[in-house]
């Protein structure tokens, strides 16, 4: 789990099919030691991983993707340039999690992704 290591929760919102966090990513976290030593980029599985907590930590119930429809990596996550970013994640379902979820700062958004957990 990354969150309290890799990052921080700073805000946090949620509805019954919705989340919105605002995370606070650690540019000293050694994951950017070798993702790129000075150049540092948010690794795309770590973004979806981020969701992946988010959604469990509101679920209060362990996830595992069942499929993935859309991912797209827009733009670079750079921890020390934009350490703050938004997470909002809508989802649907039962036993099935149909989610729709972006990674934004600001007017960029860094990714969006389409997903199922079971």
């Amino acid at each position: 789990m990354f969150l309290d290591n890799l990052y921080s929760i700073s805000e946090i919102t949620s509805g019954p099919q919705s989340i919105s966090a605002v995370i606070i990513l650690d540019p000293l976290h050694e994951i950017f030691k070798g993702h790129f030593p000075g150049a540092p980029v948010t690794p795309g599985v770590v973004q979806l991983q981020i969701v992946k907590e988010l959604l469990e930590q509101h679920l209060e119930r362990n996830l595992r993707m069942k499929t993935m429809r859309v991912c797209k990596f827009l733009q670079v996550i750079n921890p020390e340039e934009t350490p703050g970013i938004r997470i909002d994640i809508k989802f649907t379902g039962g036993e099935v999690i149909d989610v729709t979820a972006s990674g934004s700062s600001q007017d960029i958004t860094y990714f969006k992704t389409q997903v199922s957990y079971i």
